[in-house]
């Protein structure tokens, strides 16, 4: 029988305060950006409701993450891990069917009770983090077996092949990325990887003819908007612009006007926003503070006293450096508008909830990186 022996103020000493100064900062950032869009007028996606849920949702995610990060995630993950991929899959099934979106995509839920509506994609990124990390854990003295490479392709692919269904390309990259990122570090031989690419490149002209055309239109556009500055390159344009137009210090909180050209600017595009009021240095600023929380993710996996709590880390982590990189890349317009938010900044409580619950579980393993760090075992 195990019995706490420690107090909440002990308990918060053994936080890791580098991530929580990092969520914490950029949380913070976001709700002033919001709160700016609102303050400065002229445009109808900043409204005091918006500022108002932004501030809540914040709260809620540190509270989700100061909790994940008192549970013991070895406790907890052995004994629901098969609960937890069901109950993804539950999700996902229930997003097929009854999900809703724009140009066919099933991104949302919408539920009449409730005063906000559900993206499921957001909150399985952590749950298949976990799954797959224990999968891999239990190939790990075979993972370059085929049959072991095997299953867990079979894993993924059930994933991703369900998320094919809500039509959402941006979700199955960052799931993609997740994926290489963690048999990559779990050590999975280079030449799987070698052969996938040669798979990818041969198999590319299919997989575009099969493509719907705005989902076409999207990547070309992506790489190229002015191709189409009127329609699928709109949005990176205004974007570009937004960002130039905050120069080094930017317009200030309730400054600016460019930005109110973009569509949706409180949600994908915020980081323009942010750069159109806060200049280059408030850009560097989140910037800087995610790139901290992306090493120091890193640095706790090698400190995790888990195979599998160590790779949960390099998931969460990858997670982070792809949305991060395709959210501000295509705000500069120089990758495709695939409709991916920028981790704690983007307005939205699910992205935000879901990052909270991915923090907390990283906290979780560095708290509990020694065996009963909190507890003792009765003799």
């Amino acid at each position: 029988m195990r019995e706490f022996t420690v107090s909440f103020r002990d308990r918060l000493k053994t936080i890791d305060k580098t991530v929580v100064f990092c969520v914490l900062g950029m949380i913070i950032l976001s709700v002033l950006t919001i709160f700016g869009g609102y303050a400065a007028g002229g445009y109808v996606k900043f409204t005091a409701s918006r500022v108002i849920t932004q501030a809540f949702t914040a709260a809620l995610g540190i509270a989700v993450m100061l909790v994940m990060s008192f549970m013991d995630y070895d406790h907890f993950i052995k004994r629901l891990d098969k609960a937890i991929f069901v109950f993804m899959l539950c999700l996902l099934v229930i997003l097929i069917i009854f999900g809703e979106g724009d140009h066919g995509n099933k991104n949302w839920l919408y539920i009449n009770f409730l005063p906000f509506n559900i993206q499921p994609t957001e909150f399985c990124k952590p749950l298949f983090i976990i799954t797959f990390s224990r999968h891999i854990d239990s190939l790990k003295r075979n993972i370059n077996h085929p049959l072991s490479l095997l299953q867990l392709m079979l894993h993924a692919g059930i994933i991703l092949g369900l998320l094919a269904f809500t039509k959402d390309l941006g979700t199955i990259l960052v799931y993609c990325f997740i994926i290489f990122f963690m048999l990559f570090t779990a050590g999975l031989s280079i030449w799987y990887f070698i052969a996938l690419a040669a798979v990818v490149v041969l198999a590319f002209p299919f997989l575009w003819e099969h493509m719907a055309d705005y989902q076409q239109k999207r990547i070309i556009c992506g790489f190229n908007p002015e191709l189409d500055p009127i329609k699928y390159g709109y949005q990176a344009l205004k974007s570009r612009d937004a960002v130039a137009a905050g120069r080094l210090f930017g317009s200030g909180i309730v400054g600016g006007h460019s930005y109110k050209l973009i569509p949706e600017a409180q949600s994908d595009f915020l980081f323009a926003v942010l750069a159109e009021k806060f200049g280059m240095f408030g850009c560097l600023f989140y910037i800087i503070l995610m790139t901290v929380l992306i090493l120091r993710i890193l640095y706790i996996s090698r400190k995790a006293r888990k195979d599998y709590a160590a790779n949960i880390c390099v998931g969460v982590a990858a997670m982070f450096i792809v949305q991060s990189v395709e959210n501000i890349g295509m705000c500069l317009a120089f990758m495709p508008v695939i409709g991916i938010t920028l981790p704690f900044f983007s307005y939205g409580g699910s992205s935000l909830l879901a990052s909270a619950f991915s923090v907390g579980l990283v906290l979780s393993i560095y708290s509990h990186k020694k065996k009963y760090y909190f507890e003792r075992e009765e003799a």
